[in-house]
């Protein structure tokens, strides 16, 4: 049985742990390494497990611990070709990094995992469909002013998806961020806010996601409560019930101990 752990979904760091038939990979590496194995510990994990690192791009909230964990553990990294000229440009990991470009699809211990295309300001971010060995599908889309067509498509054939709900528009505009950083989140290369995720999710449900996690929600522009509460009002609306057609989490901005099964 295959099962995600939110280690970290915020601003601050962002990590999830992906774990079926006694191997697992990461998707970023957020927070620093002390910080990743003792919320891997918590959850009774462990940084040996992991077969490789998939990385969305390179902004510090999602790279802080990949230095040391790269020197501390001989394990591959993947990320596109941009996020990896930037990595090793600005010496973001070990000379000796075993760095791989994922230009589609790679296989790693019985991982298939597909690169997505996304939108940010980045070099070349991107987000990530996988088939966990059991056969199970899910995406992790976060970090985009807009679902693009590739994340789309990986949303509608997924079981789990984590899904970027980031801010309540009216918080962002009213709160203390200067000018220039609110146009930068709420532009196509910013971040995907409550009502977009929202807006988006009962296509999703349709072609057969059941399992939804939001994630990356913001502290100073969100709440749980308000992501929940739109996303949960489209869902209704478009005849979709709660724990009956679909379960809904938040990623937890630290690990809580909750996995999810699916």
């Amino acid at each position: 049985m295959a099962k995600i752990v939110p280690l970290f979904s915020s601003s601050k760091g962002n990590s999830y742990y992906i774990q079926g038939n006694g191997s697992a990979i990461l998707i970023d590496a957020g927070r620093n390494l002390k910080q990743l194995e003792l919320a891997m510990s918590q959850n009774g994990l462990s940084t040996r497990e992991v077969r490789a690192v998939f990385v969305t791009h390179e902004h510090t909230d999602h790279i802080s611990a990949l230095n040391v964990l790269l020197k501390r553990y001989d394990i591959p990294l993947y990320a596109s070709r941009g996020t990896l000229d930037y990595l090793t440009r600005y010496d973001k990991v070990p000379t000796k990094a075993r760095l791989n470009v994922i230009e589609n699809i790679v296989e790693t211990d019985d991982f298939r995992v597909q690169r997505v295309d996304t939108s940010h300001d980045a070099a070349e971010p991107c987000g990530y469909f996988i088939t966990t060995p059991d056969g199970r599908r899910m995406s992790i889309v976060t970090d985009t002013g807009f679902l693009t067509e590739d994340a789309r498509l990986a949303l509608s054939r997924s079981h789990l998806a984590v899904v970027e709900s980031n801010h309540d528009i009216d918080m962002l505009r009213e709160g203390p961020y200067p000018y220039i950083l609110k146009k930068r989140i709420l532009s196509d290369n910013g971040h995907l806010s409550n009502a977009a995720c929202a807006e988006a999710l009962p296509a999703f449900v349709g072609a057969g996601l059941t399992r939804i996690i939001l994630g990356h929600l913001s502290e100073e522009n969100n709440t749980p409560h308000l992501a929940v509460s739109e996303s949960v009002g489209a869902l209704n609306r478009a005849g979709m019930i709660i724990d009956n057609d679909y379960t809904l989490d938040v990623a937890p901005v630290v690990t809580n101990g909750k996995s999810v099964i699916f």
